[in-house]
């Protein structure tokens, strides 16, 4: 008896042993599997982070996403405008010949209260304020949120799409800067490849938006990486020429501004040059002083960010005023006029850029400005 206790316990004790080793042997395959997929997931971050190659091609991927969401964000706007302001297909809002007086007051007053709406659910979904670009390359190695790019670019195409005088500019700057920070940190790059990157994709959401790879890289360069050099170079153009190619690919590529072919500049008209450039930097200053300005004003008078919005909508008063200003911009070299109107459009752009902004439109003034200099100009040259 005793015997057969002793022997019982043997043989429990050999088929606890064996039991481990039969479990290991079943899963063995599925662990090797997800070793191996762990294996090739550090080498290839490994490979990104060591090699100038892979950013360049991880560069490519950002321009291709960011032309697709350019794309997508300048179509929305565009068919908001045609559903609330009842536009023929293809016309911009700016350049309408008639838009109702009804439309003019109700649209842009409307979107003031949904926004105000919008920024509600999101202050309780998001408390802090989004960090822009420039903002993440300056102060947090490049690092972004998906989550801060949608609600720009959400604000964004309210904004403009109901008829707020902003650009979308600002959401396709987030939407760029987010996707690259995104895949940034899934690679692990080190900060300063993280900063490229980041420039790399509003490289490519300015350059899809304006059918314009130069004005991108350049945007890029100046504003959000901060410096010029050879390690930024190939990355942020990669970025722009692939997002440009995607978005004429996808139907987009329209350029904003056609003028028709070159004239014969003299020497003399090289001052002339100088002084309209002094000039268009004095009115960026009084155009960014007034929206500081407005925006304070509006906060003391009108404490409830929802009567703030509506007054901003309700300043939009012309149909040349409203949204970013594309079709104003092509009519403004197309077509002749005296120097009174072009006054008035330019102070009445001005002054829509600055009530919308300092009221809480989300959105940006880089088209408006484009649009406000191309007026100064016009208006010089007459």
């Amino acid at each position: 008896m005793r015997l057969f206790a002793e022997n019982s316990r043997q043989v429990a004790a050999a088929c606890g042993m064996w039991l481990p080793e039969m479990q290991s042997l079943a899963l063995s395959p599925r662990l090797r599997l997800l070793r191996r997929r762990a294996r090739l997931a550090a080498a290839l971050r490994a490979w990104v982070r060591t090699s100038e190659v892979a950013v360049v091609l991880l560069s490519v991927g950002i321009g291709a996403g960011v032309g697709v969401l350019a794309w997508g964000m300048g179509a929305a706007a565009g068919l908001l405008h045609t559903l609330l302001f009842d536009l023929d297909p293809g016309v911009r809002l700016s350049a309408a010949t008639f838009v109702g007086g009804w439309r003019l007051l109700l649209v842009p007053a409307l979107v003031g209260l949904t926004l105000a709406l919008l920024n509600r659910v999101i202050a309780r979904w998001r408390p802090k304020s989004p960090v822009d670009p420039i903002e993440a390359n300056a102060l947090h190695g490049g690092r972004m949120t998906l989550a801060d790019a949608a609600v720009v670019g959400a604000q964004t195409v309210v904004s403009n799409g109901f008829g707020a005088s902003v650009g979308l500019e600002a959401g396709y700057a987030q939407a760029g800067g987010g996707l690259a920070s995104r895949l940034g940190a899934a690679f692990a790059l080190r900060r300063g490849d993280m900063r490229i990157l980041v420039g790399a994709g509003t490289a490519g959401a300015i350059g899809a938006a304006f059918n314009a790879p130069l004005t991108g890289a350049f945007y890029a360069f100046e504003l959000v990486i901060g410096t010029y050099s050879i390690a930024s170079l190939f990355p942020v153009v990669a970025s722009a020429v692939t997002a440009v190619l995607v978005a004429r690919a996808l139907e987009a590529g329209s350029y904003a501004v056609e003028v028709g072919g070159p004239s014969v500049v003299d020497f003399r008209d090289y001052p002339l040059a100088l002084l309209v450039g002094v000039l268009c930097g004095l009115t960026a200053i009084v155009l960014m002083r007034g929206v500081s300005l407005t925006e304070r004003a509006l906060a003391r008078a009108l404490p409830s960010p929802v009567l703030r919005l509506v007054v901003g909508g309700l300043a939009q008063i012309s149909p040349v005023a409203l949204s970013s200003g594309h079709g104003a911009l092509h009519m403004a070299f197309v077509t002749e006029a005296p120097a009174w109107p072009v006054l008035a459009l330019l102070v009445v752009k001005s002054l829509a850029s600055m009530i919308s902004i300092g009221t809480g439109f989300r959105g940006g003034l880089f088209f408006a400005s484009l649009l406000i200099g191309a007026l100064g100009g016009k208006l010089f040259a007459g």
